[in-house]
């Protein structure tokens, strides 16, 4: 399931629900001010961050700068805890998953989360021998799949 924290004056978050919702991928919102954030949040983050916590927080945040914190000589367990005390410091949004994340909204990237059978549709993996399809009857396929399966449910 994918998961995607958020605020409401986000303007990238808007984005990436709309994005998420057109696709018709089912996703949970946390909102980083009415929902408080966990510790299991910030591991599956961390757990799918490539630079760790510079992945996720802003460094440049109020917060940072009117406490002038040293993120270098904080211990992970210090950061954590912060974070949680102060969810504002996080990017936005944060959109996660058991296995991959994105940071930020960006057009290209949030493709990752697109399912399986749709990319097979756009990459033609079971089109007839020599016959190629593009990305919007690939997609209106998987649609027609979801409407189909639905119905049979």
């Amino acid at each position: 399931m994918i998961t995607i924290y958020t605020t409401p004056s986000c303007s990238s978050c808007r984005k990436a629900k709309k994005w998420l919702e057109e696709h018709h991928l089912p996703y949970e919102e946390k909102n980083l001010f009415s929902n408080r954030i966990t510790l299991n949040d910030i591991t599956l983050m961390l757990k799918n961050a490539e630079n760790g916590f510079e992945d996720i927080i802003s460094t440049r945040s109020k917060i940072f700068k009117e406490q002038d914190l040293d993120v270098e000589s904080m211990s992970v367990s210090q950061l954590r805890d912060f974070i949680i005390d102060n969810p504002s410091v996080l990017k936005r949004p944060i959109i996660v998953d058991d296995n991959k994340m994105q940071v930020g909204y960006n057009d290209e990237e949030i493709r990752v989360f697109i399912p399986r059978r749709l990319r097979q549709l756009v990459m033609c993996a079971d089109c007839p021998q020599g016959e190629t399809c593009d990305y919007q009857s690939a997609i209106k396929r998987y649609f027609d799949e979801i409407k189909s399966d639905q119905k049979t449910v």
